[in-house]
């Protein structure tokens, strides 16, 4: 049965970008259904960022670089508010610490099985023990422990028009963004395979390719030595844009080329195929949500080398961090995923959203 709809509701999500990015889903479907609800979302400063503008909600902004300070910048952020509902969807320690701050008569969090760092010692209400779970669909879990079980999969995350214009000016035709490096570095494919890559859509395809990522150290290396090897033209804007410069960059984009990071989730929000990189984690959990079929998958063979398990044996949510585990995936296999993927119609059409998925 359906619990009545709460006029208070706050959602506890800090970070990260592609897990906020879930979660857009879900206030879309609260919005929807809900739409008296008042929502608050207390996130981390780089996360709203990304969601500034997002109509319908109240960001409260935790700085987690002043320690125990940032507790008492939320409490008394919060001070005098009591919510009907929390929607605790971090499982950390943290994070629950913060949740501490929050007043709130129900406290949903995750199930037993799922609920890491003594998470439910801090909540009074469980989502359904659903196993083997991708995180998007574990996120819409929470509405449904108060009855409301009919999902509106949509994300419209605001994008400025200077930065959509921005976005025009740089690509001007079929492009390939290249998001090389997750923020955990054994994630990362290698710099000549995403060369190799580069040449193949700018040759092949008539693409222009651009590189887009933060400002470490890294990141500035795997694009200096992408540009190096590609023997094609590439635009490096490593380093160089915002978030939402990077939301309007992949809204135009043809396709994504990324391992497991915030930027693949980013794309599938502005409805761009992602081309996914996966062999440290399991996909089937992790993957861009609308982009299963151009997924390239050595997820099986990384666990049996490093743990014996099928994917079927082991835990949920295991990941592999053995160096070249990544190495596992071949320039052949991504680059057949690009051209069937250009073979099957998928049109240049830039802010089409959605209707950029192909069929």
């Amino acid at each position: 049965m359906q619990a009545p709809p709460p006029r208070e509701l706050c959602i506890l999500r800090l970070s990260a970008l592609g897990d906020v990015t879930h979660v857009v889903p879900v206030v879309r479907t609260l919005q929807r259904h809900w739409p008296a609800t008042r929502i608050t979302w207390i996130v981390g400063q780089a996360e709203q960022a990304l969601l500034a503008g997002l109509e319908g909600v109240e960001f409260v902004v935790v700085d987690k670089r002043r320690g125990p300070r940032a507790w008492c910048d939320l409490r008394r952020a919060l001070a005098g508010r009591r919510f009907d509902v929390l929607f605790h969807m971090q499982m950390s320690l943290r994070a629950s610490l913060y949740s501490t701050a929050v007043r709130a008569r129900i406290r949903v969090g995750f199930d037993r099985a799922r609920a890491k760092d003594l998470q439910w010692l801090f909540t009074n209400r469980r989502i359904s023990a659903v196993p083997r779970q991708h995180v998007l669909e574990s996120f819409f879990e929470f509405p449904a422990a108060l009855g409301l079980t009919r999902r509106e999969l949509r994300w419209d995350i605001p994008i400025p028009e200077g930065d959509r214009a921005w976005a025009a000016r740089i690509v001007t035709g079929p492009a390939l963004v290249i998001s090389p490096c997750s923020s955990f570095a054994y994630r990362n494919w290698l710099p000549d395979r995403y060369a190799a890559v580069a040449r193949h859509a700018a040759t092949r395809h008539g693409m222009q390719v651009v590189l887009s990522g933060g400002d470490s150290a890294i990141e500035r290396e795997y694009a200096r030595a992408i540009r190096a090897q590609a023997d094609v033209p590439v635009t490096d804007l490593v380093g160089r844009t915002t978030l939402k410069q990077v939301l309007a960059l992949l809204e135009r984009a043809t396709a994504l080329v990324a391992p497991d990071s915030g930027p693949a989730h980013m794309a599938t929000a502005v409805g761009t195929p992602v081309i996914g990189l996966y062999a440290c984690t399991n996909p089937d959990r992790a993957r861009p949500y609308l982009s299963a079929q151009w997924t390239v998958n050595r997820y099986p063979e990384a666990l049996r080398a490093e743990y014996g398990l099928s994917v079927e044996e082991a835990p949920w949510g295991r990941r592999v961090r053995a160096p070249h585990a990544m190495a596992r995936i071949t320039v052949g296999e991504v680059t057949a995923v690009l051209d069937r993927l250009m073979s099957n119609g998928t049109p240049y059409s830039p802010g089409a959203g959605s209707s950029k998925q192909p069929a």
